[in-house]
């Protein structure tokens, strides 16, 4: 689905939530509530049905499956609400319950997806944050519900929904500390699930300080957070949460924060039940600092790491003399944007004229002069969503997604024209031209057609024989 039509879509679903949440307790509130509940679940499973079968679709099942729970729960509970009386618990909790494991092992699966082997540091820093999170929700959430006479069911229920947004907690931090890329999709995503934990937060803590009455109204926003997460499936750009990303793994500052954070929660929660004493408000100021220091030293360590991570990184994937990408990030990107496209795409295949009797009469480095300057006129006439690549010697590659045929040709006549310009080196002036093979196609590839690369350096050849200077489309 197209980006524009995404958005939409969560527009319309966030003005019916917002209805949903201004009507909330009235009948005619609960109606918009189930149809919007309904037709948000519909459009979760045929989103689902969209994805091919395998790997990919497999989480997406496991989030419209949770999303359909979620909406049994609170028709069974609608059902007790109009016949009779809501049970304390019940049939409805086993539904909302049985919702987030299934979340957690979509979010699992797709951080081992997406960051196949390098998930060790997202996991440690996941599980830090996750143990601060469980010791707080013991001290405020669960503790007070122990204890206070209701029966073992009215007990144990209310505290499976902390403890189960600590596993959800979990799950989003392996996403959301991994490395991978975040586009639209994995902001969604992650947006979804934070919202779930807030609503859950909201309801546990609220009621403390506010009416419940006005706490309850908060409930139709897990339909926004069910429209997020559809959202997120019908995104064009959907397969960076289950697919490899390039992004390499950075300590970003906030990162630092939440660990200094989570290593301070329980000296901090000792001292709040003991009271506010002097010795142990220095000791917890002490604590702090000292946290400080170790974290800051950890950050300085890690950037240096990181930076020489980076640098080897970009070396594997680029062209050391003309710093264009390289053959494995063009067959990579080909492998990524063939067979998952929706639009028109388009493969120009470059052979430089003249290179070689530059090289034999002016030397190696008027060769390296006229590639580093023929990198910078590609890179200069491409789209920024474009791919320029030196394959190696003088051939250059130029991959455009969505750029339909007639552009590619524009684009080639371009290139000849850039690439025609004269090179002075020192006192001469080097004579460099171009054949361009353009291998140009639309949503789909023909059938034995696949290798477009091949088909495009195909084409350049017929470009070189016809003479210098040319652009060939292949099957013209």
């Amino acid at each position: 689905m197209a980006t524009r039509r995404v958005w939409f879509l969560l527009g319309i679903a966030a003005v019916a939530v917002a209805g949903s949440a201004v009507t909330y307790g009235t009948t005619r509130g609960d109606i918009l509530y189930m149809v919007t509940y309904v037709a948000l679940c519909a459009l979760a499973w045929l989103a689902v049905i969209r994805i091919p079968r395998g790997p990919e679709r497999r989480p997406w099942v496991l989030f419209a499956t949770a999303q359909s729970l979620w909406l049994l729960g609170d028709t069974i509970e609608l059902v007790y609400y109009y016949r009779s009386s809501v049970p304390p618990v019940g049939l409805a909790d086993a539904a909302w319950l049985a919702g987030y494991p299934l979340i957690a092992v979509a979010l699992i699966m797709m951080a081992r997806r997406r960051a196949p082997g390098r998930l060790r540091s997202a996991v440690l820093d996941g599980l830090t944050l996750t143990v601060a999170a469980a010791l707080a929700s013991w001290q405020f959430l669960i503790l007070p519900t122990l204890g206070t006479g209701l029966s073992m069911a009215e007990t144990i229920v209310p505290t499976l929904y902390p403890l189960a947004d600590v596993v959800l907690l979990a799950a989003v931090l392996f996403i959301a500390l991994s490395p991978g890329d975040r586009a639209a999709p994995t902001r969604l995503l992650l947006g979804a699930v934070v919202l779930y934990l807030a609503i859950d937060v909201t309801y546990n803590v609220a009621p403390y300080f506010v009416d419940y009455e006005l706490v309850a109204r908060i409930g139709p926003l897990i339909m926004l957070g069910n429209a997020m997460l559809i959202a997120a499936c019908l995104h064009p750009r959907r397969g960076e949460l289950t697919r490899p990303g390039q992004q390499v793994d950075a300590l970003h500052p906030s990162r630092v924060l939440f660990l200094g954070l989570a290593f301070l929660t329980a000296p901090t929660l000792t001292l709040l039940e003991n009271g506010l004493r002097g010795n142990a408000v220095i000791a917890l100021a002490a604590t702090a600092l000292s946290t400080g220091f170790v974290l800051t030293r950890f950050t300085i360590a890690v950037r240096e790491q990181e930076k020489a991570q980076a640098q080897l990184s970009y070396q594997a994937r680029h062209d050391a003399l003309t710093g264009l990408a390289n053959r494995a990030v063009l067959t990579s990107e080909l492998e990524r944007v063939i067979p998952q496209r929706s639009g028109p795409v388009a493969v120009l295949y470059l052979d430089l004229d003249g290179f070689k009797q530059v090289n034999d009469e002016y030397g190696h480095e008027a060769g390296d002069l006229v590639l580093t300057t023929v990198a910078e006129r590609l890179s200069r006439t491409v789209r920024g969503t474009d791919l320029a690549v030196r394959l190696g010697g003088d051939e250059f590659v130029l991959l455009c997604p969505d750029l339909p045929q007639a552009e590619a040709v524009r684009l080639a006549e371009r290139v000849l024209t850039e690439v025609a310009e004269p090179i002075r080196f020192g006192t001469a002036v080097l004579d460099i031209g171009a054949s361009v093979g353009i291998a140009a196609y639309g949503p789909e590839v023909p059938a034995g057609d696949s290798d477009v690369l091949r088909t495009a350096d195909m084409a350049m050849y017929e470009a070189k024989r016809q003479g210098r200077g040319r652009w060939v489309l292949a099957g013209a």
